[in-house]
C-alpha cells in the first residue's frame, strides 16, 4: 500500500513514505524521529547533523552517525569548543564523515556558542522548546502535501534568525525545521503512520524544559 505520504512495508508497518526499506531509515523514523528531545548533547548532535546534512540525503548522515560521535567527541560541548586547527585538519582527514571544511569549522564554532546560550538560557533544552510553534502553525492534519510545501516556517525562520545573532552557523530556516521535525517540537509523521500516536503521547508526559 503506498499513497497519502504513506508506505506500508512488508513487515505490516504503516509509515511514512520517506522512511522507506532501508532498515536503518525505518528504525530512526519508528523510535527516535518525532520523539521530544531534552537532554543537550543529543540536541547538539542532532542541530550539528542537520547541518551536515545539507545538500545531502538524512540516510547518509544516518548512517556516519556512529563515526560522527567518534569524530566529534560525543558531541559533548566543552570538548567540541575546544577543538583546534589540529582537530580541523584530522576531521578533514576522516573518511568516516563528511569532509566539508565550511561545516566541520561550523560544528566547533556552534559548540562555543551552545555553550553560550546555556548560560543565558539554562540549558539548550530550555531555548530550543521556548520555540514549539503554536498550533495555528501547524497543518491539520498533517498531510505529505503541507509538509512538503512548508519546509520552513513562521516559527524555523525565527529561530535560525536568534541563532545567526549569537553566531551560529549553517543553520538556516530550512535546516532550523528539520532540526525541529526531528527532536520533537513538532510532529510531522502524517495521520495514518503508525509512528505518529507514539510521539503525541510523548509529547503530552513531556515536562518543557523552562
Amino acid at each position: 500500500m503506498q499513497g497519502n505520504g504513506l508506505r506500508q512495508g512488508e513487515d505490516g508497518v504503516c509509515r511514512c513514505q520517506w522512511a522507506g526499506s532501508d532498515p536503518l531509515y525505518r528504525r530512526y523514523h519508528d523510535k527516535e524521529w518525532g520523539r521530544p528531545v531534552t537532554e543537550d548533547t543529543r540536541l547538539f548532535e542532532k542541530i550539528v547533523l542537520e547541518g551536515f546534512q545539507s545538500g545531502l540525503s538524512w540516510l547518509t548522515i544516518l548512517k556516519k552517525r556512529e563515526n560522527f560521535r567518534s569524530a566529534f567527541a560525543g558531541f559533548e560541548l566543552e570538548k567540541v569548543a575546544a577543538f583546534d586547527e589540529g582537530d580541523v585538519q584530522r576531521l578533514l582527514g576522516d573518511a568516516g564523515i563528511v569532509r566539508h571544511q565550511g561545516k566541520i569549522r561550523s560544528a566547533i564554532n556552534n559548540a562555543a556558542r551552545a555553550l553560550e546560550l546555556q548560560r543565558e538560557a539554562g540549558s539548550l533544552a530550555a531555548f530550543f522548546w521556548s520555540f514549539e510553534p503554536p498550533q495555528s502553525e501547524r497543518p491539520d492534519p498533517v498531510t505529505w502535501e503541507a509538509i512538503v510545501a512548508n519546509p520552513a516556517t513562521t516559527t524555523s525562520k525565527r529561530l535560525a534568525k536568534e541563532l545567526k545573532k549569537r553566531g551560529w552557523s549553517f543553520v538556516g530556516p530550512t535546516t532550523a525545521y528539520a532540526f525541529m521535525q526531528a527532536m520533537g517540537l513538532v510532529n510531522d509523521h502524517v495521520e495514518g503512520c503508525t509512528a505518529r500516536a507514539g510521539c503525541t503521547e510523548a509529547r503530552e508526559i513531556l515536562c518543557v524544559p523552562e
